[in-house]
């Protein structure tokens, strides 16, 4: 089957360069346009199922895909993004400042750790592969689209090209992009990964 991972638009707190996790920030102002200009997008592919993550962020940006095509959303909560506990809501120098032992920690890409009131990363990535492991069962040979987060797709990112956990991230989460992977007897294989061709401002005003 065929899956499309899409991030959230852009939100006053990516903005603000603000951890988000499993608190949320309103799109903004670039974020609606983009959520318009991908539902204008996704109006043009024919699939069978949308799903998306029950924060706002990501459920805002559903709303508009599933007005454009017709679909009714799928809310699915294991789709959300990695609970990041006290860091929600901080830049990273607060992050520094406030919690240095716990943001060191963070930074070295400890997947056992969880910040205080936060989420591990090994936990955050099993949640995410159960979660698409179900989804990929209910639709077999079909093509599900998914509305979620930056983390999200950066995990089965690594599992289709092999990067471990532990590596420093090199690809982009793009906002509101097109991320089409493929899935075949457990095997993940990327088609198309950050396509924001649809993202042109000016695409509003040429129809």
């Amino acid at each position: 089957m065929h899956l499309i991972l899409i991030r959230h638009g852009e939100t006053v707190w990516n903005k603000e360069r603000r951890m988000q996790g499993h608190s949320d920030s309103p799109l903004s102002e670039k974020g609606l346009t983009q959520a318009r200009l991908l539902a204008r997008r996704m109006a043009q592919i024919k699939f069978d199922a949308l799903y998306s993550s029950d924060s706002g962020r990501a459920h805002h940006t559903a709303r508009h895909v599933a007005e454009a095509t017709g679909h009714e959303i799928i809310v699915e909560p294991r789709l959300r993004e990695r609970n990041f506990g006290v860091f929600e809501g901080c830049t990273r120098e607060e992050m520094e400042s406030k919690y240095p032992e716990d943001y060191a920690r963070f930074k070295s890409r400890d997947q056992h750790f969880a910040m205080p009131r936060g989420e591990s990363g090994i936990a955050f990535r099993q949640r995410a592969i159960a979660c698409m492991d179900e989804i990929v069962a209910r639709h077999p040979q079909q093509l599900v689209v998914v509305v979620t987060h930056g983390l999200v797709l950066d995990v089965f990112y690594r599992l289709a090209m092999g990067i471990a956990p532990e590596e420093r991230r090199i690809h982009d989460l793009v906002n509101a992009g097109i991320n089409r992977l493929h899935y075949d007897n457990g095997t993940w294989r990327i088609e198309v990964w950050g396509d924001g061709s649809h993202l042109d401002e000016g695409l509003l005003t040429s129809a």
